[in-house]
C-alpha cells in the first residue's frame, strides 16, 4: 500500500510545485507589465492629459505641464525605493509587492476618473499630480521587491533564466501600452478620444491590477524572508545600519545600472522617436522599429539568462555591457533615414543590452543578505534609473542639438564604469539565498 501511494504523493508534490511557479511567475508578470505600462501609455496620452489636467487655453504650457508631472513620478521612484524596500526587508516580500501593486492601481484608477480642469479647475491638475506621485513611489517599490522576490524562489542552478522573467513581463508591458495606443488610435475618432478615450488604457490598467491583487494575495513569503522573520526582535539590527554596512554592494548597484539604462534608453525606448525628430523618418515606421526591437529584446533575454547560469554572472554582464560600448559609435556612424537600418539597429543594440538587463536582478539579490536584501537594491537602484535612465530622452535631445553631440561620449563613460563595477564584483552564479548574514 505504502508502496502503491508513493507515486501520488510524489505526483501531487510536483503538481503543487508546478502550480506554485506560475502562480509566482504570473503574479510577478503582471506587477511587471503593469508598471511598464502604465508609464508607457501616459507618454502615449500626454496632449489628452493635458487639455484636460491643465488650463488648455495655451496648449504649449498645458503639454508641458503634463510632461513635467511624468517626470515626478520618475523623482518619486527612489523614495518607493527606499519605503517599499524597508517594507520588503521588515513586512516580507509579498506584502511590498501588494501594497505596490494596490497604490498603482489607485493611480490609475484615479487618471481614469480625473475631473476636467474646465469643472473643478486646479483641483485636476492636483489630482494628477498626486495620482503620479503615488504611481512613482509604487512602480520605485514594485521592481525591487519582485525582483528580489522572483530571485529567492528562483532554483539555484536557473536563477538567471529565472531572473529575465523581469525584463521580459516588463518590456511585453510596453507593448501592450504601444497596441492600445494604436486600437484606440484606428478605432476611435479624435473626438471620441478627447472626450473619453484617453481615459481607457488607465481604467483598464486599474482593473487589471485587482486581477493582480488576487494573484499575489495567493502567493507565499520566499524561504530566505521566513527565516528573516523568524528572528526575534532582538535579534534585528536597523534596515538603515545595515544598508550602510553593504554601502560597497549598493554602490555597485548604482555603478552597474548607470551604463545599462542610459543606453536601454536610447535604443529601446527613445529611438525611434529620435529617429523621427532627429533623422526626419516616418513616426508610424519608427514606431513599428521600436516595436520590432522590444521583441528581439523579449526573444534574446531568456537565452542571456541561461548563458549566465552556465558561464557565470561576472562574463554575461562584461560581454552584454563591452559589446555595447563596442558597437556604439558603429551604429550611430551607420543611422540614416532608413527604416530596415532603424530596425537592424535597434534590434542589434537590444539583443546586445538584454544580457545585463536579463541577469540583473539575480546579480543584485546575490550582492545582500536576505535580511537588507530589498534595501540594499531599492534606493539605489531606483535613483539610478531615474536620475540617469528617466533623463536620457532629455540629454539625447539637448546634446543633438549642440555644437557637438555629447551623448555617445556620455553614454560610452557610463558604459565603462559599468563595466569597471563588474569587474569588482565576485562571482555569484549559484549561491545560496538564504544565508544570512552574521
Amino acid at each position: 500500500m505504502s508502496t502503491s501511494s508513493t507515486p501520488a504523493v510524489g505526483g501531487q508534490t510536483v503538481g503543487r510545485d508546478r502550480r506554485t511557479t506560475r502562480k509566482n511567475l504570473l503574479g510577478i508578470g503582471m506587477g511587471n507589465l503593469l508598471e511598464w505600462y502604465d508609464w508607457n501609455v501616459y507618454a502615449s496620452f500626454a496632449v489628452y492629459i493635458a487639455a484636460h489636467g491643465f488650463n488648455n487655453e495655451d496648449k504649449t504650457s498645458a503639454l508641458l505641464a503634463a510632461l513635467g508631472v511624468f517626470a515626478v513620478g520618475f523623482i518619486a521612484r527612489p523614495f518607493g525605493g527606499f519605503v517599499f524596500g524597508w517594507i520588503g526587508d521588515r513586512k516580507g516580500r509579498k506584502f511590498s509587492m501588494t501594497l505596490a501593486i494596490l497604490l498603482a492601481s489607485l493611480g490609475s484608477a484615479a487618471i481614469a476618473l480625473m475631473p476636467n480642469y474646465q469643472s473643478v479647475g486646479i483641483w485636476s491638475s492636483i489630482m494628477l499630480l498626486v495620482a503620479r506621485l503615488v504611481q512613482g513611489l509604487a512602480h520605485g517599490g514594485e521592481l525591487p521587491s519582485s525582483q528580489v522576490f522572483l530571485s529567492e524562489v528562483a532554483p539555484s542552478k536557473r536563477r538567471g533564466l529565472w531572473s529575465s522573467w523581469i525584463y521580459v513581463s516588463g518590456t511585453a508591458g510596453i507593448l501592450v501600452g504601444v497596441l492600445m495606443a494604436a486600437v484606440l488610435n484606428m478605432t476611435l475618432s479624435a473626438q471620441q478620444l478627447d472626450a473619453f478615450g484617453w481615459r481607457i488604457p488607465f481604467a483598464l490598467g486599474a482593473l487589471a491590477g485587482l486581477y493582480t491583487l488576487y494573484l499575489r494575495r495567493s502567493m507565499e513569503e520566499p524561504e530566505a524572508f521566513k527565516q528573516v522573520a523568524e528572528q526575534k526582535p532582538e535579534q534585528r539590527r536597523g534596515i538603515v545600519a545595515q544598508v550602510w554596512e553593504h554601502r560597497r554592494s549598493a554602490l555597485q548597484v548604482i555603478g552597474m545600472t548607470v551604463g545599462v539604462t542610459v543606453a536601454y534608453y536610447a535604443w529601446a525606448i527613445n529611438a525611434p522617436t529620435f529617429a523621427n525628430t532627429q533623422l526626419g523618418m516616418d513616426r508610424g515606421l519608427t514606431l513599428w522599429a521600436g516595436v520590432i526591437g522590444n521583441i528581439v529584446l523579449i526573444a534574446a533575454l531568456p537565452l542571456w539568462g541561461m548563458l549566465s547560469d552556465r558561464l557565470g554572472r561576472k562574463p554575461v554582464m562584461i560581454i552584454s555591457a563591452a559589446g555595447t560600448l563596442v558597437l556604439y559609435y558603429p551604429i550611430i556612424w551607420w543611422q540614416h533615414n532608413d527604416f530596415l537600418v532603424l530596425v537592424l539597429s535597434v534590434s542589434i543594440m537590444s539583443a546586445m543590452l538584454a544580457g545585463a538587463l536579463a541577469i540583473m536582478p539575480a546579480l543584485f539579490s546575490e550582492l545582500f543578505p536576505p535580511q537588507v536584501r530589498t534595501s540594499g537594491i531599492g534606493f539605489p537602484y531606483a535613483f539610478a534609473v531615474a536620475a540617469f535612465g528617466g533623463t536620457a530622452p532629455y540629454v539625447q535631445t539637448l546634446a543633438s542639438s549642440a555644437s557637438f553631440n555629447f551623448f555617445p561620449v556620455y553614454t560610452m563613460a557610463l558604459l565603462v564604469l559599468s563595466i569597471l563595477t563588474v569587474l569588482s564584483l565576485p562571482e555569484t552564479k549559484g549561491k545560496d539565498l538564504n544565508a544570512m548574514a552574521g
